[in-house]
């Protein structure tokens, strides 16, 4: 869990001090778009290398590989603490996100590895509500120890020579009977190819899953503006509000029962319904009423999504698919504030833009009841018993 919090860490620590390193490399040529880049290049990094992270986890094994990668997060991480090159702190930022690719895919695969059924379940919701959570203490500590200077958040990179002695002393080896699946290794005679077309549909849902979970949290403070809030104790707020409605949506997916695919279309209304009432609102309360709504249907969401790629997966496969999925997650992150920004120059409001996408999400929401409705039931035909 603790290993599953660090590329949030990445994400959202620096940016209360993005103004102060802006005005620090303010001479540099170019500073005003590298700096931003800071920010944001690690999770496109992240996205490109992850599945890249999951062939060598299936190779080398998922221990050994999260506990180096850990180290090599706060190496690449403490960087900007001794280099005062904004090119070289970019270099380092592209490394945290490589270091990033392995730890997210590691941790990820080590749960599917330890635990199966309703168990596997219950920790990949831990991972979303512990993920939701970190951001926002992550956010008020950068924030604090950015009152000592641009460069001081970058020390909590120094947590990963804390956490890889305790990963490799407490984290057992996994085997492919872990988690009591009865997973038997593959031999040369049953080795297949890794299901690709299996993963694909998932892997875009994913896509589009990460653009719906991250339009809260990277366009709320720009809603806010347009209604006339410029506190940052208000944005604040409302930020750790709509964070502490993803940790209660997380909290009630362990409460759900039904199949990853069934569960599906309904964990998409909430986050549909909210889009509307952010859309449609012309106030804070009606904003912020939807901007929770959307969040406990997000911190369902993304467990969901997990859930249903590792029922798709095998021991042998489970590196792979997890870095593949990881790649569609980080790349939908990437992507939402971009999407959005078309959607706004196209329907002339940020507003009808996030409107827009509740429509969209509400009509992926129905798909899966309307083909059903029309797919005729097929009478039941008794197999023959397997010995």
């Amino acid at each position: 869990m603790a290993g599953s919090c660090l590329p949030v860490l990445g994400a959202v620590l620096l940016a209360p001090v993005l103004p102060r390193m802006q005005e620090h490399f303010a001479d540099v040529a170019g500073s005003a778009a590298l700096v931003p880049l800071v920010l944001t290049v690690p999770a496109l990094s992240l996205a490109l290398l992850a599945p890249f992270a999951g062939v060598i986890v299936d190779r080398l094994g998922r221990k050994r590989l999260l506990v180096v990668a850990t180290l090599l997060y706060t190496l690449f991480g403490t960087v900007p603490l001794y280099v005062d090159s904004l090119q070289g702190i970019l270099v380092s930022r592209v490394l945290v996100g490589v270091a990033e690719a392995a730890i997210m895919t590691a941790c990820t695969t080590l749960i599917g590895d330890y635990y199966s059924g309703r168990v596997r379940d219950r920790y990949l919701a831990l991972q979303t509500m512990c993920a939701s959570a970190s951001a926002t203490v992550f956010f008020a500590l950068g924030g604090a120890l950015g009152g000592a200077g641009w460069q001081a958040p970058f020390w909590l990179y120094g947590i990963g020579l804390l956490l890889a002695p305790a990963m490799a002393r407490a984290l057992p080896t996994p085997q492919p009977s872990a988690g009591g699946k009865r997973e038997p290794a593959a031999s040369a005679a049953d080795k297949r190819p890794f299901p690709v077309r299996r993963m694909a549909g998932i892997c875009l849902l994913t896509a589009f899953g990460a653009v719906v979970f991250y339009t809260v949290p990277v366009e709320m403070s720009y809603l806010l503006d347009d209604l006339g809030v410029d506190s940052t104790g208000g944005i604040g707020a409302a930020a750790a509000v709509a964070s502490a409605a993803t940790v209660l949506g997380s909290v009630l997916f362990t409460r759900l029962t039904s199949h990853p695919q069934r569960r599906l279309p309904i964990v998409l209304l909430p986050c549909a319904a909210g889009f509307l009432l952010m859309g449609l609102s012309d106030g804070l309360p009606l904003l912020i009423a939807g901007a929770v709504v959307n969040c406990v249907g997000t911190g369902l969401l993304l467990p969901s999504l997990l859930t249903l790629a590792m029922s798709r997966l095998d021991f042998a496969d489970r590196g792979r698919g997890t870095g593949l999925w990881t790649s569609a997650f980080f790349l939908g992150e990437f992507a939402c504030p971009l999407i959005l920004l078309g959607g706004k120059e196209s329907l002339g409001d940020l507003g009808s833009a996030v409107g827009a996408l509740g429509l969209v999400t509400l009509l992926l929401a129905a798909a899966p009841l309307l083909l059903a409705r029309r797919t005729p039931t097929a009478p039941l035909r008794h197999a023959p018993e397997q010995p």
